[in-house]
């Protein structure tokens, strides 16, 4: 606490073995808040708000894709800012942030182009064009199993962490290039209903439904990452670490406050 007192927040949390119970205790309300947020949002999006009057209700498909695809840039963009700090710092935990997104960043990709393709169907007569944002998504998704496969491919972790890291700092490029295709391209896929420097191109309502379902997102993305650190704490730190990381995450508990 004095560390944390003194204004050292993120060198106390650095080591991985008290990083550990901090995880621990943001998990479960992490995950409730995500379950009430998507509770809300699918219901607000699905059955409260207006039905689109040119896409009619394949429309209300959005109050999933949108988040989802805001939610794989995002994570790419988390996993190559953790990437960074991997090669600056020499930090352990922020390798280990890396590696624990990936799987979720690629899950939120798949869920972006699954309903994507659900919601071209209707719109354009086909599940799949080579338009320029689908395509750059699905080689967002590539770049997420890229990540995957060559942490599981390399023995040492020194040596994973290092390709890990370059891969996704290098691979962060794609990201604009998502976001801004539409704008630099003709593509069919539609422009932003949602902009920082905008006014909002939908219903109050669907707004609403669309920024709660992104706080889901946000809420489960982090929770799910936490959970998987968690793990990876486990299995690649000396054993008297966690197993101490476990001993004080079990007497803050009992006290009722985080240590």
């Amino acid at each position: 606490m004095k560390a944390i007192e003194n204004g050292s927040w993120w060198s106390h949390y650095a080591a991985p073995a008290r990083f550990y119970p901090l995880a621990g205790h943001l998990v479960t309300p992490l995950f409730l808040m995500a379950a009430v947020l998507a509770s809300i949002g699918l219901y607000i999006g699905f059955i409260v708000a207006p039905t689109d009057w040119q896409q009619g209700e394949s429309s209300r498909i959005i109050f999933i894709h949108v988040p989802a695809a805001w939610m794989s840039m995002i994570i790419y963009l988390a996993m190559a800012f953790w990437g960074v700090l991997a090669l600056v710092l020499k930090t352990r935990l922020s390798a280990m942030m890396l590696q624990a997104l990936a799987p979720t960043g690629a899950w939120m990709t798949f869920v972006a182009l699954w309903t994507g393709a659900f919601w071209g169907k209707p719109t354009w007569g086909t599940y799949w064009v080579w338009d320029a944002r689908i395509t750059s998504e699905l080689i967002l998704l590539f770049l997420y199993f890229g990540v995957i496969g060559l942490r599981a491919s390399i023995d040492d972790d020194r040596k994973a962490d290092k390709a890990c890291a370059l891969l996704s700092i290098v691979g962060a490029v794609n990201v604009p290039i998502i976001y801004f295709s539409v704008k630099w391209w003709n593509t069919l896929h539609q422009g932003a209903s949602v902009s920082l420097t905008a006014a909002p191109k939908m219903a109050q309502t669907m707004l609403t439904a669309m920024l709660i379902m992104t706080a889901a997102a946000w809420a489960y993305s982090i929770a799910a990452s936490l959970v998987r650190v968690r793990s990876l704490i486990i299995q690649r730190e000396p054993r008297s670490s966690w197993d101490k990381a476990l001993k004080n995450q079990a007497e803050a508990s009992s006290a009722g406050v985080p240590r």
